[in-house]
């Protein structure tokens, strides 16, 4: 009687790592708020859930599969997360909640906190990555938080003065940087910083859609110091310039 061979160690390691890959995909269909992907050693996509291909714009995961970013969205917003793969996959070294706003199609803005982690062999070397883009939410109602920082919130946005920064929300709360931090964090999903950043972003974006001010003036108006930062840090958050920006 013959014996059964069995399948080689590395075929079945191979299929387990396939159907993996597809149950992380569908469990991550249950989160709409967040586009979760898997990708190859050169930054293609192998696995998608249906957040990422509804932002994108695609009828199904597999218009997505053995594409780059760059492949499915046109400019930088195709650009930006493809840089960002090269990267990963190249140091080694993940990407952390990086704040940024991306595109629901056609033309709905979302901001994200972004992570990519990059996936190794046995032998230590980089084979792909696997990230998360968490859209983040600000569901603050009143009886949410203490009414001094509530009061510093709608003082920091009616003002955003340059000169406001994590320290003087904390002072200007009277709370400890540490209870600022998680309150921030629990309420916004952000830290002080990034909170910060994107009202200043967020304020920006919107004179830049719904008013004829220069940008030299928007800037100023949102607390940046001078033009060129201002520049930099709407470009980091959005993928493009002001300029971009305004005439998209």
């Amino acid at each position: 009687m013959k014996s059964r061979t069995k399948p080689p160690l590395e075929n079945s390691a191979s299929r387990l790592k396939s159907v993996d890959v597809s149950l992380l995909a569908e469990l991550f269909d249950q989160s709409p708020d967040m586009a979760f992907f898997v990708k190859d050693h050169e930054g293609r996509y192998v696995a998608v859930n249906d957040s990422l291909t509804a932002r994108h714009g695609l009828k199904s995961k597999s218009e997505a599969i053995g594409k780059r970013p760059r492949d499915i969205c046109p400019g930088e917003f195709g650009r930006i997360p493809s840089e960002q793969d090269t990267k990963v996959l190249k140091t080694g070294r993940p990407l952390i909640d990086q704040l940024e706003m991306q595109w629901h199609r056609p033309h709905d803005p979302v901001w994200c906190l972004t992570t990519k982690l990059p996936i190794r062999d046995a032998d230590g070397q980089v084979t792909g990555l696997i990230g998360f883009s968490r859209d983040v939410r600000q569901p603050i109602e009143p009886h949410e938080i203490p009414a001094a920082f509530a009061l510093t919130l709608k003082e920091f946005e009616q003002s955003l003065s340059p000169e406001i920064t994590p320290a003087w929300l904390a002072r200007r709360s009277k709370l400890p940087s540490q209870r600022l931090a998680r309150l921030t964090k629990r309420l916004f999903g952000l830290t002080p910083s990034q909170f910060i950043t994107k009202s200043r972003i967020a304020a920006a974006s919107r004179m830049l859609r719904d008013t004829d001010q220069s940008v030299a003036e928007i800037a100023h108006a949102c607390g940046f110091y001078d033009h060129s930062a201002f520049t930099r840090a709407f470009r980091s958050a959005t993928g493009v310039t002001p300029s971009e920006f305004r005439s998209q």
